[in-house]
């Protein structure tokens, strides 16, 4: 049993007052060390004196503990495997609708491994579920950031299994509100790296990254610069890792494990190798502009401009070079001139020389499609009678026709048969000219124009 130390900065995803940092700090590491004495060690890292390990052998003591450290053939090291019985286990004698072997820290812990206001803290750990996980419908959370004191009965943040069709991994915000979906058969049989950075505050930082060890592959990735991460009378934030799952459907799980190695708690001050003033996208002429603007920067390799239609999943549009080192403010402007139909969202990322980046606060855009070439008028020239017609005819759409300076002739609601009901009956009206008319809902802007005989 041994209290392990390492001194290695890691990178964190932080906004704030609009400002790209980076943490640096001594993080505190949990490693299986081999058989025996298991729940000692945790206790020696996360609690010295104390005792962090939540299980059922209040009533299945016949199994022994339900933590084990066993040796991994895949990581060629020592991890610890978690254990929880379908018919055996209860959530120690308190609860008998559910299940829990869970570790954590609590108030018993020191300083520097409960999250308080303000602080930054990176949670690192590797796990591997068993092939053919089977997780309850209801929850089978594997790690929560629980919040003390006060307000304090439900998570801030969860990560669960759930059956479904295919089962999922889900991150949860609030008890609420699920932020990342992922599926469940990306994580069986295999090892994989997690990654979570928080800024505790009522309006605080947080980003989660999971990625194979293997080849490093991201398998779920999300973050958020402007989330809460601890309610307003909580004392303090702290971690658990483990199982803890729901025994309303017993016939959907079986005698479950669960590997985890590698913990790691950081907490740290924040350096800044680039100090960024603003970032915005503005909508112009049918084309964003991405602006951003650095007072200072120290080995910055590059900025790249990430988009994305659903605010999670994000691709690079480009990708451009950084002034490296200054001390004065650099101005960057890029354009993205075929942003998606609808939503947009845009976020910088900030690369350095050594290949560590950060990520900065997201910026929206709403983007209505210009449909020039998909209106149809005729006859064109018109007369006395005038029909149009687009691909999306059966939605509703404000019309307006306006003439050669702007002055509105015409003016319609509803879909496409409606709005030629109406243009119809008034098109004789209309002096000889040239005409414009647009055709503009929540999702589609159409444009044309004919002449009047």
């Amino acid at each position: 049993m041994k209290l392990q130390l390492t001194y290695k900065p890691i990178v964190l995803f932080c906004i704030c007052l609009l400002m790209i940092g980076r943490l640096v700090a001594q993080p505190v590491t949990l490693n299986a060390d081999g058989p025996g004495n298991t729940y000692e060690l945790i206790n020696s890292v996360l609690a010295p004196g104390y005792n962090v390990v939540e299980n059922p052998e209040c009533v299945h003591p016949a199994f022994g503990r339900h933590i084990a450290e066993v040796f991994d053939a895949t990581l060629n090291t020592n991890v610890f495997e978690f254990y929880s019985h379908v018919a055996e286990d209860n959530d120690r004698c308190i609860a008998f609708d559910r299940q829990r072997i869970e570790i954590k820290t609590y108030d018993q812990s020191p300083a520097n491994l409960i999250g308080t206001l303000g602080e930054i803290i990176t949670y690192k750990w590797r796990f591997r579920l068993a092939a053919g996980f089977q997780p309850s419908s209801s929850f089978t959370h594997i790690h929560q950031i629980k919040p003390v004191n006060g307000d304090d009965a439900n998570p801030i943040f969860t990560l669960t299994a759930r059956k479904s069709t295919p089962n999922k991994l889900e991150l949860i915000h609030d008890n609420t509100t699920k932020v990342a979906i992922v599926d469940l058969s990306l994580f069986a049989g295999i090892w994989v790296e997690a990654t979570e950075v928080l800024k505790v505050g009522a309006n605080g930082t947080y980003s989660m990254i999971i990625k194979r060890v293997s080849d490093n592959a991201t398998i779920l990735n999300y973050s958020n610069s402007n989330i809460m991460t601890i309610r307003p009378d909580n004392d303090f934030i702290r971690p658990k890792w483990g199982i803890y799952r729901s025994l309303n459907n017993p016939a959907d799980l079986r005698d479950e494990s669960i590997r985890f190695n590698a913990f790691s708690i950081e907490e740290g001050t924040v350096v800044l190798p680039v100090k960024l003033l603003s970032f915005k996208a503005v909508l112009n002429n049918n084309v964003v502009k991405i602006k951003w603007i650095t007072s200072s920067e120290t080995n910055s390799k590059s900025f790249t401009v990430e988009r994305s239609t659903d605010g999670t999943n994000y691709t690079a549009i480009t990708t451009i070079d950084a002034a490296g080192n200054s001390s004065t403010n650099k101005n960057y402007e890029v354009a993205d001139a075929k942003p998606a139909a609808g939503k947009n969202f845009y976020r910088l990322k900030q690369t350095d020389i050594d290949g560590r980046f950060t990520l900065s606060d997201i910026e929206y855009i709403f983007f209505k499609q210009i449909k020039n070439d998909q209106l149809f008028i005729y006859p064109n020239p018109v007369k006395d009678h005038l029909q149009i017609n687009i691909p999306d005819a059966q939605n509703n759409y404000a019309a307006v026709i306006t003439n050669s300076i702007g002055q509105h002739v015409f003016r319609g609601t509803g879909t496409v048969i409606k709005i030629n009901d109406d243009i119809d009956k008034s098109i004789s009206q209309i002096k000889p000219g040239i005409y414009f008319i647009n055709l503009v809902n929540n999702d589609a802007n159409y444009r044309g124009k004919f002449l009047k005989n």
